[in-house]
């Protein structure tokens, strides 16, 4: 039988989705826990644990690595309203094997543990497309250049001309012109001018 925690401070969401879980999975038991804190408290044992993010008593990104230190083998997926990337990363980072919108109401949850008992994650759609989003994110225009090429542009942009820019990075005039014509080229523009109009604008 798996065992199933739901850490939820809204008593009324924590019984549907409880409701929700056993309409999908008859073999289970499930507990709730209003905060963290009450949880860590319970010498109980689970398969899995579903945790919300905000929660007044201590948040859920400070409870997962509190957890997985009391119960190493246990699968956190986090439930929450949060859906940023940031925090998205940072419940993954600190241990979290899966991430739930609390928008997704038509939730099977037999398909959350199938994916979980069988070595994976999982992510609802939503965040799995934000996942998706931040991976094909362009780069900006900085993060296309070397560190040096970066070098050279600061250069420019304190107006500085080739020769102090070389004498500043004890390099040659022409390592500098080197460097400045590679940018043009990544940047696909043609002049000191047109440099100064992409990065300022």
């Amino acid at each position: 039988m798996k065992k199933i925690a739901i850490i939820e401070d809204n008593r009324l969401l924590a019984e549907l989705i409880s409701d929700k879980i056993q309409e999908s999975l008859t073999d289970c038991e499930i507990k709730r826990y209003t905060d963290p804190l009450l949880f860590l408290a319970d010498p109980q044992f689970f398969d899995l644990i579903l945790l919300d993010i905000v929660i007044p008593e201590m948040g859920g990104l400070e409870a997962i690595p509190l957890i997985l230190k009391k119960q190493a083998n246990a699968a956190i997926v986090i439930n929450s309203i949060k859906d940023d990337s940031e925090t998205i990363f940072k419940a993954l980072q600190l241990g979290a094997v899966g991430y739930i919108d609390k928008q997704s109401f038509d939730l099977d949850f037999k398909e959350v543990f199938a994916s979980i008992e069988s070595g994976g994650a999982y992510m609802t759609p939503k965040i799995a497309r934000l996942v998706v989003r931040f991976f094909q994110k362009p780069k900006t225009l900085m993060e296309q250049l070397t560190p040096r090429e970066a070098d050279m542009v600061k250069g420019i942009m304190d107006g500085l001309s080739y020769k102090l820019i070389a004498d500043q990075f004890q390099i040659s005039i022409n390592t500098v012109k080197m460097n400045i014509k590679n940018i043009y080229k990544k940047l696909n523009i043609n002049s000191k001018g047109e440099l100064f109009k992409i990065l300022t604008k």
